[in-house]
């Protein structure tokens, strides 16, 4: 049986439920905890899937250090991403 590692995904954090392609906004709708410093992992159709650090966290416009599982939070993104792709965290 071969043993080879599979590519760490990190932990499954929300999905992406808007993206403003005007400001390169995703909204993720979280299912577990996020905070600034933090590397997500975003996936999705087939040609998605890059990894980048968060540089800040908006929640109704205010800036923010952390978020919560059930928070909707606004994250600038380096990729066009589209609803539904998921967000790990690393």
């Amino acid at each position: 049986m071969p043993n080879q590692e599979p590519v760490p995904e990190g932990k499954l954090i929300g999905k992406v439920s808007h993206y403003f392609s005007n400001i390169e906004v995703a909204v993720i709708e979280l299912t577990g905890t996020l905070k600034v410093g933090d590397t997500i992992r975003i996936v999705g159709g087939v040609e998605t899937d890059f990894t980048q650090k968060v540089e800040s966290i908006e929640i109704e416009h205010e800036k923010k250090e952390k978020a919560k599982k059930g928070d909707s939070v606004g994250l600038k993104v380096k990729e066009k991403v589209r609803e539904g792709y998921k967000v790990y965290r690393l």
